[in-house]
């Protein structure tokens, strides 16, 4: 130990942090790192699902860190590896750190389960994960500046490569820093980003220009605590507000700062930004929260009176820090997909996940296009794409590079017995998406028996769209699907994107009725039959959808072009549909146009039925009918949907009340 704090004084006088994997039995690991935190002259951070001496946080918990800086650091994943938290906790450390980092043994680690699996693979167990095992051993391997310590072997010291010393920032700013403040006092532009890596500066940044302003500034971000770095340069002008808070307030200022703005819903930071004269934003380059790339190339290209700015130089510690390298290449931080012009002819193809392995740079430059494109793309889509059951890829690949991507996920398949419950509510398994949903929310009990290939993400290489490359992998995609019932897509409608997939051959069979935070869009779903049973099921989601559409509209603020269809009689279909909400857990919108027949088919008050059909909000019924919460109120929704039911026919009520409750058991 005496050896790695004498390094880490030297590192301190570079400015450089380095990581320590600790290799081997569960106990051998933590044993080391034990006795690393009680050699420490400091407090050792420990980050890992197991609760330990302070100072101590779960992987889960970190974000509530941020913003802090520690001296050294252990992170435990000898069974579950958290790697946005990883990357996160590296962030955090300053210069002449060692990050220890406990793993299994080296040998046999990609054998091992991972319990982080169930957060991203859609796997009910913990699955191992031997293409993502494999791929960090050799960046780790690759990586000159990172030591292995491996149970049974001696603790591996590498001489200290020579370094100039490193200046510490002393709060002043820096050369770039300075640069970009003299733009920003002068500028007309109403939108001005700021882009960097992790440590280079930009809430610094943010808060000396604030300080500097003749005028005054509100920051907002998507946590106050993220903002800490501001509030010191900002000084006594500091002022903040929740992103909500700031829209339905009335403040005004001369200047909108946000911090980590890719964090915060489209549509929400749009509707900020309008409100304020100029606005700068500040977001992290390819990290844990998301990708600045995408965020430039998807938000900001949208104001064309826009000034933008890159931070290049750490200021926390020094360029090149052998900590933050390996880092960017375990988890593939490297902002360049969009660096080269992928010219020339087009060959689609397939990419599997085995070419992790074997040809691990095809698949590289997939993930940089599709997280370039996607700028919520965060470290569980890597892990994701590289072990979880079920994906599959498409690229449309050129001599020097992919011009387009497309990733797809297996779904639907389920037993005809789990589809009936997930139908009635009483089944949630992990993954299937739009299988499910066309279940749970649709007209059909098995529609979760058909095998579905749900369209996760597309992307296109910007200099390479308007092409048609984007249906020709939707089409590859369709041709290959033989296996499957159909295609599906969840997205975002908008007028632009259903026209995309429109012309793809998709039809719509789904509109959600509250709008997504991380879009601010209505969620939408649509089919493209494979077979005769897919054929069916898109035809009758969406005629059910067009019935639906004149009532659903009292809740969707959306203009979709949807025809609509006549209304017909209650036929066997609809009394089962009314017997799921009233006897089972189905949803009220999912059974909107047959309630709102049955309650004209019924003479009877129905005062909490008609009123939230006629739009009324959960909070005016309760006060209203004084009911206790909204809870309560789904419970009184249900119980008058059985009054209405058997007013109409109490026989058949009851006869589809016991066939409803044997659902639940199988």
């Amino acid at each position: 130990m005496d050896e790695l704090f004498a390094q880490s004084a030297r590192m301190a006088q570079a400015g450089i942090r380095r990581l320590l994997v600790v290799s081997g039995e569960a106990t051998w690991c933590v044993r080391q790192a034990t006795a690393f935190r009680h050699a420490a002259n400091a407090d050792v951070l420990w980050v890992g699902p197991t609760s330990m001496d302070a100072p101590f946080c779960l992987p889960s918990k970190f974000t509530t860190l941020l913003g802090r800086e520690f001296q050294h650091a252990v992170f435990d994943a000898r069974n579950g590896f958290d790697v946005s938290a990883f990357a996160a906790l590296a962030g955090t450390l300053r210069a002449g750190s060692w990050l220890l980092l406990l793993v299994p043994e080296w040998e046999s680690w990609h054998l091992q389960t991972d319990a982080d699996s169930v957060r991203w693979s859609d796997a009910s167990e913990p699955i191992a994960t031997p293409h993502f095992v494999e791929h960090f051993r050799r960046m780790v391997t690759a990586s000159a500046q990172t030591l292995v310590w491996r149970q049974g072997q001696p603790l591996p010291l590498q001489a200290d490569t020579l370094r100039t010393d490193w200046q510490r920032a002393n709060g002043q700013p820096e050369r770039e820093q300075q640069a970009i403040l003299q733009v920003l006092s002068n500028t007309s532009a109403k939108v001005c980003v700021v882009t960097a890596e992790r440590g280079r500066g930009k809430s610094a940044l943010a808060g000396m220009h604030i300080q500097q302003l003749q005028g005054d500034a509100i920051v907002t971000a998507p946590s106050r605590a993220s903002t800490d770095v501001i509030a010191v340069f900002a000084g006594e002008r500091f002022c903040f507000m929740a992103p909500d808070a700031l829209l339905a307030s009335d403040a005004v200022a001369d200047w909108l700062v946000v911090d980590e703005a890719a964090a915060i819903p489209a549509p929400l930071l749009k509707k900020l930004i309008a409100r304020f004269p100029h606005t700068l934003l500040t977001t992290t380059v390819q990290g844990y929260e998301g990708t600045g790339r995408g965020f430039l190339l998807k938000f900001c290209a949208e104001f064309p009176q826009r000034e933008a700015f890159t931070l290049m130089q750490p200021i926390r510690w020094a360029a090149g820090c052998p900590l933050e390298a390996v880092i960017n290449d375990a988890l593939i931080f490297h902002d360049d997909a969009f660096s080269v012009c992928p010219e020339g002819a087009l060959a689609l193809q397939a990419v599997e996940q085995s070419s992790w392995q074997s040809q691990p740079e095809q698949p590289a430059a997939l993930y940089q296009l599709l997280s370039g494109a996607h700028y919520r793309t965060s470290p569980l889509d890597l892990r994701r794409m590289m072990d979880a059951p079920g994906q599959h890829f498409l690229v449309a690949q050129t001599a020097n590079g992919p011009a387009g991507a497309l990733w797809l996920v297996d779904e639907g398949g389920l037993t005809p017995e789990l589809s009936q419950a997930v139908w009635a509510g009483f089944r949630r398994p992990r993954g299937n998406l739009v299988a499910q949903s066309l279940a749970a929310h649709g007209g059909s009990p098995l529609a979760a028996t058909l095998i579905g290939r749900r369209i996760s993400r597309i992307a296109v290489h910007p200099l390479r769209q308007r092409e048609g490359i984007g249906q020709q992998l939707v089409a590859k995609a369709w041709e290959e699907a033989d296996s499957c019932d159909y295609l599906s897509v969840s997205f975002g409608f908008t007028d632009e994107l259903w026209r995309f997939w429109q012309r793809c051959g998709f039809t719509l069979v789904r509109i959600g009725t509250q709008r997504e935070a991380s879009s601010g869009c209505y969620a939408a779903m649509a089919l493209r039959p494979i077979t005769v049973a897919g054929e069916a099921l898109m035809q009758r989601e969406h005629a059910r959808l067009c019935r639906e559409w004149r009532w659903l509209q009292r809740w969707i603020d959306e203009k979709i072009p949807l025809p609509d269809l006549p209304t017909a009689i209650l036929n066997d279909d609809d009394w089962w549909d009314l017997a799921g909400f009233a006897f089972a857990h189905r949803p009220l919108l999912a059974v909107l146009a047959n309630l709102n027949h049955l309650v004209e088919l019924a003479a009877l008050p129905l005062p909490a039925l008609r009123g939230r059909l006629n739009g009324d909000s959960e909070a005016e019924l309760c006060s209203r009918l004084g009911i206790n919460g909204r809870k309560s109120l789904l419970l009184r929704l249900r119980d008058e949907a059985q009054q209405a039911m058997r007013r109409v026919n109490g026989e058949r009520t009851n006869q589809l009340m016991e066939q409803i409750r044997q659902l639940q058991f199988f």
